[in-house]
């Protein structure tokens, strides 16, 4: 089999799949790390009352959703549910970084819009267990 290697649906698992692990890693890592005070700290800057609440429910979606998305359960829902919460990260911290992520640049919206085109994409090739139990 030529390059890439993968049919279609192989293809279409290891997007769903890596944009899960990516989000779960970033959820994670805030875990680890103990920056969610500080995060709760920076949305309280931002008008949001109880901070902290905030990011914990961030992280629990993240976390949650992540898990759905890589068991193909609820992809359509996971994947909303992650788009949203990333839209709102460009509005209240990415935007004002610019666009670019790496070399040109530093926090901007670049590798968010990535995640939210592969949701776009995984939640568009769903083949219906968003209404499965």
């Amino acid at each position: 089999m030529p390059f890439p290697f993968l049919s279609p649906s192989q293809s279409l698992w290891l997007l769903r799949a890596t944009v899960a692990l990516l989000i779960m890693a970033h959820a994670v890592m805030r875990i680890i790390n103990g920056t969610v005070p500080s995060f709760g700290s920076f949305l309280e800057s931002q008008g949001l009352p109880n901070g902290q609440l905030w990011v914990w429910a961030i992280t629990a979606t993240e976390l949650v959703a992540g898990a759905l998305l890589l068991a193909g359960r609820y992809v359509r829902w996971a994947a909303a549910a992650l788009f949203f919460i990333l839209a709102v990260g460009i509005v209240l911290i990415h935007r004002h970084l610019g666009w670019w992520v790496g070399e040109h640049g530093t926090g901007g919206s670049e590798y968010t819009v990535a995640l939210m085109a592969m949701l776009v994409a995984a939640a568009a090739t769903d083949r219906g267990s968003a209404s499965r139990p």
